[in-house]
């Protein structure tokens, strides 16, 4: 598994100019950040696979294990930025690819798998799945078709925009890529996630 290929780019620090990168956008004016918004509630694992309880736990082992990650601007709600949020079922079914299995593991056997990846890793899968600097919200993602989105992990992912559905091309080029199935997280915030159903990878898999 070569996720490992890209985790070096993710160690080094968020900078200022990454943030510039990415054209700022007049929507959203409030402060809460995302990571307020991924642990707020019940806390746990359960069986709901449209939620993120694999996501929350993955940022809170990152910044337990490495407080200064880039991660951490998931915490600063000043900072302008889009997320695309892998729910538990993406999660599930990544893990089920990695072992060659059909059968989905539960929440906590998933999230146990993908940390054992190793933090550096899944600190780089997490900053793929950011972009900086941008407030990229449902209408402005429906006329984003062909548009490249430079990451926090350093590479791109590109829009692809057909029928309505938002679809984003990672950097594997085997497996099915991730859909956009939920707009607007913390919207009318700096910080804007999508939920989508897959992981984004940042790397080919054998």
């Amino acid at each position: 598994m070569r996720f490992t290929r890209a985790a070096a780019v993710a160690t080094a620090a968020l900078t200022t100019s990454m943030l510039a990168a990415a054209p700022a956008s007049a929507h959203g004016t409030g402060t809460r950040s995302l990571a307020s918004v991924l642990t707020a509630g019940k806390a746990g694992f359960d069986r709901n696979g449209h939620d993120y309880d694999i996501l929350r736990s993955a940022v809170l082992a990152v910044l337990k294990a490495k407080p200064s990650s880039p991660v951490k601007v998931l915490t600063d709600g000043k900072t302008r930025l889009t997320a695309f949020l892998p729910n538990d079922r993406a999660f599930q079914l990544l893990v089920a690819d990695l072992r060659k299995s059909k059968r989905l593991p539960g929440e906590q056997q998933a999230f146990t798998a993908v940390a054992g990846l190793g933090i550096g890793t899944v600190e780089s899968v997490l900053l793929y799945h950011v972009v900086p600097g941008a407030t990229i919200d449902r209408k402005a993602a429906y006329k984003a078709d062909g548009a490249s989105l430079k990451t926090a992990a350093g590479s791109a992912v590109k829009v692809d925009v057909s029928w309505w559905r938002v679809t984003l091309v990672d950097a594997d080029r085997d497996d099915r890529n991730p859909r956009v199935v939920r707009f607007d997280i913390n919207k009318g915030n700096r910080q804007i996630g999508h939920g989508v159903d897959r992981v984004l990878r940042p790397a080919d898999l054998p």
